[in-house]
């Protein structure tokens, strides 16, 4: 997704996740014998990190749960239904409305069987579903095929025979050749050849187009920037510049040392930041950064931390370091000289301003940890640095500038309280995705909305001198700039008031709860697909002469859910998936068997069946397009050919309206 930095600039990050095959579990089945007439058929997992398998028994309107499935057994009975073994998860899923059950690192699934014949053969298969925070693999399948015989005849053939087994690796990655069987199974409206023909990959093709590469770095960059400007201009720093820089004017006689000196001040700054940043990459890491924004208690403790935050803002106190450190710097950096004494200085400037610097600092790391990137701290913070640092050499080089610089006064003050109210606004943002988790329905979209008019309408109210707080001027007169300010915060209150009755505010999706949290909808603006078979989409494509969206997709997928409700239903998105487009939705755990079971093989030459709708989704996505996750969106002619970059999960609505224009204009050139 798509993640917040700053209010007041509206950045929203753009990430886009290509289209690629994922290989995140992999499965070894055996068939485990003793002396007696019964033996146990083993599934071990070993799941990558990130990565979860569910469990067993999850119920029909769950995702894709672990099932045992018999094509043929002569000589065997089962005993018992399929258990799971590990270390088995329980939470609330709010998107299914249920407690769910999964796995993480490995687990193994066991069905026990029972020998009733000298001999014996059974042909099965185990079925589970894995997902992320980000996709969802379709339903996977793990073959075990075996004969011989029983250990309950003969026990030591038995032994022998274990002995000699060993794991079938299965992975769930695999691109098939298409069969004539398969191509037989399309309307009448296409014959087999021109089935074949829709049929034929198109990977190489996919991949020659240019993938946007993400901008999401450069967005954290430009907010660090953003939030070092604020700060720069809040009571605790800015009344600093003109004293640091006349203390280095007058520390040396030489103008010329002194604004060296001041460069160098400058460059601490940025060394001191950047170093906070590499220690909050380092002591996380990638995987422990993208928790913070989905787990439940963080995003708890991250909204407790901005309510304090605001507060401080608001004049309710001070957040202010020990004054017996930033007292032992100060006579620290007296006491040196050189280099050392002037990023003892600007250690100084850090503890000093802490009070002012450290909500935006919390704030930013905070925003940037959805990245899960190590990389995205460093490089917010060093947007904060330069942004901090770069006012004291200019001023250093060109004193007089000091001159015409605005006076510290009750402006401050005003900008402070303005980002209390932002900061209480991103609160309630971070405890709604922990009431998703928890399923509590305290924080529904409706509710959100009306806080956040509430907090808006306040906001504007206060920059129009209609009340104070503690620390404002006595007498506080509305100037030109917060006339304005307090108009936009005003118009974006009265904005978000149709929301309250269902209206999809696509500039707020990203920050609000998912349309399916609100009780009273009356917005009807909704995208259903016109077809869930691939080929009789395409034959209608043809006969209307229209492109095609084809979407691949699942009954059990979140994040399929989440683009349907913050993407779909923006009028001009839905209007040309309705309009200009045909509509194919393929769902990769349809259980619906299929007429007659078709046997493809794989790449590597071992053989699958395709036994449900859903399997021959799943193997059309991976074998035409080389993916095999959840959301996955393609747009296609009338051939089967693509006419642009396939595009995943992101909650980007511009960014998708481009890929669909996009898809148009490739048509219409064709």
């Amino acid at each position: 997704m798509k993640k917040s930095m700053t209010m007041m600039l509206l950045l929203l990050v753009a990430m886009f996740c290509n289209a690629q095959m994922q290989d995140p579990v992999k499965f070894t089945a055996q068939l485990k014998t003793g002396n007696t007439a019964e033996g146990e058929i083993v599934f071990s997992g070993k799941i990558q990190k990130g990565w979860h398998v569910y469990s067993t028994n999850l119920g029909s309107d769950g995702p894709i749960e672990a099932s045992f499935h018999v094509d043929k057994k002569d000589g065997v009975e089962l005993v018992g239904k399929l258990t799971p073994r590990g270390k088995e998860i329980s939470e609330m899923d709010p998107m299914f409305g249920m407690k769910l059950r999964y796995f993480e690192h490995s687990v193994q699934f066991v069905q026990k069987v029972k020998f009733t014949k000298p001999t014996y053969s059974i042909k099965c298969y185990l079925e589970f579903g894995a997902c992320n925070e980000e996709m969802c693999m379709p339903p996977t399948q793990v073959e075990l095929n075996k004969q011989g015989k029983s250990p309950a005849v003969d026990g030591e053939a038995a032994k022998e025979e274990e002995a000699k087994e060993e794991a079938v690796a299965i992975t769930d990655t695999a691109a098939v050749a298409v069969t004539d069987s398969a191509a037989a199974a399309a309307p009448a409206a296409l014959d087999t050849a021109e089935v074949k023909k829709l049929w034929t990959p198109v990977i190489d093709e996919l991949n020659d187009y240019d993938q946007p590469v993400s901008n999401s770095l450069f967005y954290i960059f430009l907010a660090g920037i953003v939030g070092g400007l604020v700060a720069l201009f809040t009571p605790c720093v800015w009344p600093i510049i003109p004293m640091t820089v006349s203390f280095f004017l007058k520390r040396n006689k030489s103008r010329k040392k002194a604004i060296r000196e001041a460069i160098i001040y400058g460059v601490s700054i940025v060394v001191i930041y950047v170093a906070l940043g590499l220690v909050v990459s380092m002591l996380f890491g990638a995987s422990a950064l993208n928790a913070l924004s989905t787990n439940a208690v963080f995003n708890i403790a991250f909204c407790l931390m901005l309510v304090v935050f605001a507060a401080s803002f608001f004049g309710a106190f001070e957040i202010t370091l020990p004054s017996s450190w930033s007292n032992k710097m100060d006579q620290k950096s007296e006491e040196t000289s050189g280099l050392l004494s002037i990023f003892l200085m600007a250690f100084t400037l850090s503890l000093v301003s802490f009070s002012c610097t450290g909500p935006i600092i919390g704030f930013l790391l905070v925003a940037v940890a959805s990245e899960g990137s190590i990389v995205a701290p460093t490089i917010g913070m060093l947007g904060f640095a330069i942004a901090l640092a770069v006012p004291f050499a200019l001023f250093a080089m060109f004193p007089t500038l000091l001159k015409s610089a605005p006076k510290s006064g009750g402006w401050m003050n005003v900008l402070k309280v303005t980002l209390g109210f932002v900061e209480l606004a991103f609160a309630l943002k971070f405890l709604s995705v922990a009431d998703l988790a928890y399923g509590w329905h305290i924080l529904d979209r409706e509710t959100f909305l009306a806080l956040w008019i509430a907090l808006f309408t306040l906001l504007g109210l206060y920059l129009l001198g209609l009340f104070n707080f503690p620390h404002d001027d006595e007498g506080r007169r509305t100037n030109v700039p917060q006339f304005f300010l307090a108009l936009a915060s005003l118009a974006f209150a009265f904005y978000m008031i149709p929301g309250l009755w269902g209206a999809p505010l696509k500039a707020v999706s990203a920050f609000a709860p998912p349309m399916n949290t609100q009780d009273f909808n009356l917005y009807k603006n909704e995208v259903h697909p016109r077809f869930t078979d691939y080929e009789a989409g395409m034959a209608a494509a043809r006969l209307e002469g229209k492109p095609v969206m084809v979407d691949f997709t699942g009954f059990g997928c979140v994040n399929c859910r989440k683009m349907e409700a913050a993407v779909w239903t923006d009028a001009k998105v839905a209007d040309l998936l309705n309009q200009k487009y045909v509509l194919i939705s393929l769902f990769v755990d349809d259980k619906t068997p299929l007429p007659e079971q078709i046997e493809v093989t794989d790449t590597d030459g071992s053989k699958r069946t395709l036994r449900t709708v859903g399997d021959k989704w799943s193997y059309l996505q991976r074998y035409k397009f080389g993916s095999n996750t959840q959301p996955m969106y393609i747009l296609i002619d009338n051939e089967g050919k693509p006419l642009t970059g396939s595009r995943s999960y992101d909650e980007d609505i511009s960014e998708y309206m481009d890929f669909l224009n996009a898809g148009l204009d490739a048509y219409a050139n064709r």
